[in-house]
């Protein structure tokens, strides 16, 4: 073999450095093309997302003729920030936050205290046939609502508990389905050695359950609280049908208040209203977004 064929065999250090810098930018090419369809898919989900809001912002800042305009204007003539002060005060708008809040908190404190409760039994208690109750729980998830709506309302209405907070408070005491699952998948995860300890110490179940379990359950017990207050916060079913009293009305009955038939209903005062009312689960989930973020995670449930 001669030299000459010697020297075109020889894989050179240069060539290598050559071969690497072309992998490099040709990967590098390609995360910065993933990166920016990435950022462009997430601008657009985005724009879908907040487009309602926006719509909502827009005509709530409107005049009630402009407001029906069509083609619609995209950015109001005039400013109308006095449209907010009108429609909350065209209802009696904070006796119906004051009742949302009363209700909605005590649900959440209910659930979040029942579900943990519950949830613990069939993560960390043994007993002969726990999976096969827990089947069951979850087989309610199947039942839909509509079906146990007028045997609910006959047994409130023998308890005599119509037109009151009772039949939207008291099943609240009973357990959910879905967060039963949240919190046990959850406690599932948490070590055993614990509660082995606990039991060592002369612990009872019930003190093992709150002064370790719960402690330890922050991220997960946050995000049934946030799941909990906002599903509430917004409910409507439930207060259209057992409360009849105004003063008793929650935000969304109050809403409803503005809609009436043939036309009028006042869009602009009904978009201010209806931002308002959404602001704070918007505010209560950027505040507890990481625990409900984490306590998602850590579960297990993915979406």
């Amino acid at each position: 073999m001669t030299e000459q064929t010697l020297s075109q065999n020889i894989v050179r250090p240069t060539d290598i450095r050559a071969w690497k810098m072309g992998f490099l930018s040709t990967k590098n090419a390609q995360e910065r093309a993933a990166a920016i369809f990435s950022t462009i898919l997430a601008t657009a989900i985005l724009v879908v997302v907040l487009f309602p809001i926006f719509w909502m912002l827009s005509t709530s800042l409107k005049g009630q003729i402009e407001a029906l305009k069509m083609p619609p204007n995209w950015i109001p003539a005039k400013f109308q920030w006095n449209n907010y002060y009108d429609a909350l005060t065209f209802n009696p708008f904070g006796r119906y936050f004051a009742n949302t809040f009363y209700f909605a908190g005590t649900v959440v404190l209910a659930e979040v205290i029942s579900n943990s409760f519950i949830a613990f039994g069939f993560a960390r208690l043994r007993a002969p046939g726990r999976n096969f109750l827990f089947v069951l729980v979850l087989a309610t998830l199947m039942i839909p609502g509509e079906v146990t709506l007028i045997p609910q309302y006959i047994l409130f209405s023998k308890l005599k508990w119509l037109n009151s907070y009772k039949p939207l408070i008291g099943p609240a005491w009973f357990g959910s389905a879905y967060l039963i699952f949240l919190l046990r998948q959850f406690y599932m995860g948490l070590p055993k050695e614990y509660d082995e300890a606990a039991v060592i110490e002369g612990a009872s179940y019930l003190d093992i359950w709150a002064r370790i379990i719960l402690p330890l359950s922050k991220p997960a017990l946050g995000a049934v609280a946030i799941m909990s207050f906002i599903f509430h916060w917004n409910t409507f079913q439930g207060p259209l049908i057992y409360l009849n009293d105004n003063a008793k009305f929650p935000v969304s009955l109050g809403l409803s208040m503005f809609r009436t038939p043939f036309g009028g209903t006042p869009w602009h005062w009904y978009m201010a209203a209806s931002l308002t009312v959404i602001a704070p689960c918007i505010i209560v989930f950027f505040i507890a977004q990481r625990y409900f973020i984490q306590g998602i995670v850590i579960s297990g449930v993915k979406g």
